[in-house]
Parts: C-alpha cells; structure tokens; sequence
C-alpha cells in the first residue's frame, strides 16, 4: 500500500522536465528519418513513443517500491545483472561488431544499460554503512573496485567501450564523495596513470583509430573521421535559429550516420540553431542539479548515495555525447539521455528518475 502523503511530494517540474525533453527526441527522431524509403526508419518515431510509455511504467515501479528496499537485495541484484552480461556474451546477438542485445520475443534488450543502475545499487550498499570522514584507506577500496572491474570487464569484452568508460566514471564519483585520506587518495591517482598507458593493448583496432582521428579526423575523412566531420558540420549550419523541422540537409541527405542514436544531437542543432540547443541543455542542466539536490537532501546514506549514482550517470551520458558530437571526445556511441532513439536507454533512465523521486518523496516520510 503506498502512503498517500507520498503523492504530496511528488516533483511534478523535474518529472515534466524529463517528458518534455523525451518529446523533443520523438520530434527530432521523426525529423530526421522522414522522407526516408525504409518503412522501418519512418516509423521509428512511433516505436519512441511505446517506449516512453513502457518508460514510464518502469518510473511507476520504481516509485512503488521504498528505494531501501533495493538496499536490501542490492547484491542478489548485481549477481543476477552479472549472469545477465555473461549470458549476452554467449548467446547475444551481434550487431555492427558488438555482441550487446538479447532478444525477448520480438524486443531487442541491451543488457548492459541496465548494469550500471545495479552497479550503482551495489556501491551505494556497500558505502551505505560508512566511516567517518577522511577514514577510508586504499584497502577499504578493494571489494568495492572489484565490484565495477567485474562488471565492467563482461561490458568492455562485447565490445563497449562507453558503457564501460561510464562505468568506472561512477566508481570515480563514489570515491570523491567519500572523502578518502589524501594518501590513498594520490596512491590511487598515481596508479591511475600508471595503468592508462596499458589500456592501449586491450582496445580494438577500430577503437584505437577512433582515438586517433579525434585530434585529427581529416587524416581519415571518409572513414574513422567520417561521422565526426559531419556532425560538425551540421552543427555548425544550424546557426542561431536553425534551418527548421524537417530542412535539416545533413540529415535529410543522409550525409550524417546513426542520425536518431548516437548524433541525434546534431540532427537537433541542425534545424534549431543556437537557440534550441541552448534551450536543450539549460533543461538537462535542471535535471542534473535537481538531482544532486535530492542527493544532498536524502534522508540517509544509501539514498545519497544512490542519488548521487544515477544523475552522474545521466551527467556523464549528456557530457559525453554532446562533447563526442562536437569532436571532443572519440566516437563511442553513447546516447543522450532521453532524446535519443532506443528502449532499453530510455526505460532505464526513466527508471532512474523514478528511484530519484522516490528518494525525494520519503525525505519526510519515515
């Protein structure tokens, strides 16, 4: 039974704030595949708007249930997410070189979207107990560590490179919020540094060009540079009010690649200009720092944390794929949150917000 002083404290704006953002991504979706002779791109903006709904139910559920109650079974959670990732390794089906997705039926599951809100879970029960302040040491680090490298070594392998950056940003993020002594703190930086290099080994041949061609994309423009090189350029024609829906030209002439997923940003500044993507990022800036209030306003440590989880998780996805759109960070093909085409992103952000809702609601509710 849910308390009904719960609906008292529902966030009504941050909630609309999210939607808002997801009409825009049925928008830009229809936008960009319009006029397009696959019957399969044409409809995707429909297919948008089942998963918003089944987004939706996902916030619905995760507001039902007392987020303590997923401190509870937070590592039957993360067991089962890490047999779910071994099980796409085996059996997942293989698209543009990766092996990511499993199929139910006739839906196409992307695993690991889901993984990093059980990592997330995870690291939020293990810091939930706590020390004081400056009292944790490199050993107290160790399970926590071992918790993401495991899970992050079944995402890397699919191949995932994003995912995986993603992944260890959390872990990062959980080690600056709870204040470690400074020498583990520069024990950790240095062998940070010292590992980095060795990175370099495990990447792909496809991977390592990325990187290259992201300080110099013209070395190969009708290759590893391609999709870089367009997406700037329609950025850069949209101008201050943009060309308009539907008059986008790199879009509509197809010159820009995975034009609803991974460069849908571009596709948005494009045919709004300036302004629209002004009016994009002042309301993901909204979200992100209404999500860090509710961080730092949670009744206890596992809601901080879990708080703290998920909007820098959707901060690092927003950072990311707009900085990869513009050329500052290498072709990854990460999503933005909310606006971009695909269901298992969509559902697990939605659930995301439902859990940071759910964190606000029960501030008061005891």
């Amino acid at each position: 039974m849910i308390d009904r002083r719960l609906f008292s404290n529902f966030n009504w704006l941050f909630f609309l704030t999210c939607l808002s953002i997801s009409i825009l991504g049925v928008v830009t979706i229809y936008s960009a595949n319009h006029g397009r002779p696959e019957a399969f791109f044409r409809d995707l903006y429909i297919k948008q708007i089942y998963w918003i709904g089944y987004g939706l139910v996902a916030m619905l559920i995760a507001l039902a249930i007392d987020y303590r109650l997923f401190s509870r079974y937070a590592y039957l959670i993360y067991t089962l997410t890490l047999l779910a990732l071994a099980y796409v390794l085996v059996y997942g089906v293989v698209a543009s070189g990766s092996r990511r997705w499993v199929h139910i039926g006739s839906i196409s599951i992307q695993v690991s979207e889901f993984a990093r809100v059980s990592l997330i879970i995870a690291l939020a029960k293990y810091f939930e107990s706590g020390k004081m302040s400056n009292q944790y040491t490199l050993k107290d680090l160790i399970i926590p560590a071992l918790i993401t490298a495991a899970l992050g070594g079944l995402i890397v392998v699919q191949p995932d490179l994003g995912t995986t950056m993603m992944i260890f940003f959390i872990f990062l993020v959980f080690v600056a919020a709870i204040e470690i002594k400074r020498m583990t703190l520069i024990k950790l930086f240095t062998g940070g540094l010292m590992l980095a290099p060795a990175l370099w080994l495990f990447l792909k041949d496809y991977q390592k060009t990325r990187l290259l061609t992201l300080f110099n994309p013209e070395m190969d423009p009708l290759g590893a540079g391609y999709h870089s090189i367009q997406s700037k350029i329609a950025i850069g024609s949209g101008g201050f009010w943009g060309k308009g829906l539907l008059a986008g030209t790199q879009s509509r002439l197809n010159f820009l690649p995975e034009k609803h997923t991974d460069f849908i940003f571009s596709v948005f500044a494009e045919e709004t200009g300036f302004f629209g993507v002004v009016v994009l990022l002042s309301l993901f800036l909204f979200v992100i720092l209404k999500g860090l209030n509710i961080a730092f306003r949670a009744a206890d440590r596992f809601g901080f944390f879990l708080s703290l989880g998920l909007v820098s998780s959707i901060t690092f996805y927003v950072i990311f794929n707009v900085g990869m759109t513009i050329g500052l960070f290498p072709i990854t093909g990460i999503p933005l949150p909310f606006l971009s085409y695909g269901g298992s992103s969509l559902i697990t952000h939605f659930f995301a917000i439902g859990l940071l809702l759910n964190v606000e609601m029960r501030r008061s509710i005891h």
